[in-house]
């Protein structure tokens, strides 16, 4: 399975960006829990939001603000950053994880997911 991130670009303060990740590689996309996590210069990689079905979670810091979501027929993730902080620059990678499913106190910890995108850069800057 590859996933291939896109979206990430340059923008000020209080925009909005919409990040794409799309797998190939498999058929059975829409039975793999999705995630995106982030990593800021410095920093370990963290944990943004995860979806599994109906089921999402997400970090505190973008409650409100994030939002995931999925189309099974296009094998894409997207995740939607509206009223974005320059505390939100950072890369964004995408993982995935198929079934056996993950149990969901699992979900924060990168080294749980099987499958990685090379990351999108999301700049946050006036």
């Amino acid at each position: 399975v590859q996933l291939t991130e896109s979206g990430g670009g340059l923008v000020q303060p209080g925009a909005s960006l919409r990040l794409s990740c799309t797998a190939t590689g498999t058929t059975t996309f829409s039975t793999y829990q999705m995630a995106w996590f982030r990593q800021a210069p410095g920093n370990e990689r963290e944990f943004v939001v995860a979806m599994r079905g109906g089921s999402t979670s997400y970090a505190d810091s973008v409650k409100g603000r994030f939002t995931i979501s999925r189309d099974n027929a296009k094998n894409t993730v997207y995740l939607q950053m509206n009223s974005l902080k320059p505390e939100d620059t950072a890369v964004y990678y995408c993982a995935a994880d198929p079934p056996p499913l993950l149990i969901r106190s699992s979900w924060y910890d990168s080294a749980n997911w099987d499958y990685w995108g090379q990351g999108t850069q999301v700049t946050v800057s006036s």
